[in-house]
């Protein structure tokens, strides 16, 4: 006996079909055409959605037509502050029919490769660089591009959409200047968003007439660094009672380094981490930190990259800043002796 066969897969003609509209009229909502009304684009969308109907981009991208696919530069997969980006960069384009592909830019260095390389083969219809961008990352004149959750590097014609990390910084210092913490230490790393964080922190004690100690990990974020941060300034500054640490991984560090020096969070030391990553809310950590408003900050980049699409490359250039929130749970009180 014979074994199943496999099912048909869809065809644009089933498309059309079940949107009730022309093959062609499918092929031009395939291609992005502007010249198709909201409904009818809607419509065939709808339908690709029920029959579960994939183009071939290797066809598409032949035929000179749009490959529905952005590419999405990270810098380091391993940074938490990408789960929520990610979520709302998929649930903004998948809205207008995009699909993501991501690149670690990390993982292409070692392989001696531009992470753009691959994304400009497959002939991408845009690019997010959640990273900060550098002078290899060329990106041809005319293809959209959004540059999310940083400030520091320009690319030629890209939207900026990110969260005010200086304001970030100055209310998480804030919030400890207020509990009644006068040591207060910052964990910082060398990227931009780090720095326009570090320098939130800076402000805040200025304003407070205070000074206290900054150490940075080897050049990054990652929990080892806020780890071997948190155990040199703590040993420098013993009497440190409370820690702002640049991200939050950076904070997980920090809190391992409290542990093996006996200090309690938050009885002795309390510390408040930045972006409000998933780790932050599990009851093991109740995590105090600063809400960067991380989907969001996608769900806008989704939102200019398809606004970039539909418009010509001239269009002035626009930088959107969203507004951070401070998350309060239980890694923070006032100090012992306030």
């Amino acid at each position: 006996m014979s074994g199943a066969e496999a099912p048909r897969r869809p065809t644009i003609y089933d498309v059309a079909a079940a949107a009730g509209v022309s093959k062609s009229l499918v092929s031009l909502v395939l291609r992005g055409s502007p010249s198709v009304s909201e409904a009818r684009r809607a419509a065939v969308l709808d339908a690709m959605a029920r029959l579960d109907y994939r183009p071939s981009q290797a066809a598409a991208a032949l035929a000179g037509a749009r490959t529905r696919t952005i590419g999405v530069v990270l810098d380091d997969f391993r940074n938490l502050w990408f789960v929520g980006l990610l979520r709302g960069l998929q649930e903004g384009l998948s809205a207008h029919g995009f699909r993501i592909a991501v690149a670690d830019g990390t993982l292409n260095a070692h392989v001696e490769a531009s992470p753009l390389d691959g994304f400009l083969s497959m002939r991408v219809d845009g690019l997010v660089i959640a990273t900060e961008p550098t002078p290899a990352m060329r990106v041809p004149a005319g293809l959209p591009v959004v540059v999310a959750g940083s400030r520091r590097g320009e690319v030629p014609g890209a939207d900026v959409v990110a969260n005010d990390d200086r304001l970030g910084g100055r209310l998480a210092t804030d919030h400890l200047l207020e509990l009644g913490h006068r040591r207060i230490g910052h964990l910082t790393g060398d990227g931009g968003a780090a720095q326009l964080r570090a320098e939130g922190f800076r402000e805040s004690l200025l304003a407070a007439g205070l000074r206290a100690p900054v150490v940075r990990g080897e050049g990054s974020t990652t929990e080892e660094d806020g780890y071997r941060a948190a155990l040199r300034l703590l040993g420098e500054a013993p009497g440190t009672t409370a820690l702002f640490a640049a991200n939050d991984t950076m904070a997980m560090g920090a809190l391992a380094a409290a542990r093996e020096r006996g200090l309690r969070v938050p009885e002795d030391l309390s510390v408040i981490g930045y972006d409000d990553s998933p780790i932050a809310a599990t009851h093991l950590l109740r995590l105090t930190t600063v809400d960067g408003r991380n989907a969001e900050v996608g769900a806008a980049a989704a939102e200019r990259l398809v606004a970039r699409t539909a418009t010509e490359p001239s269009e002035p250039v626009r930088t959107a800043l969203l507004t951070p929130r401070l998350v309060p749970r239980s890694s923070c009180a006032g100090p012992r002796d306030g």
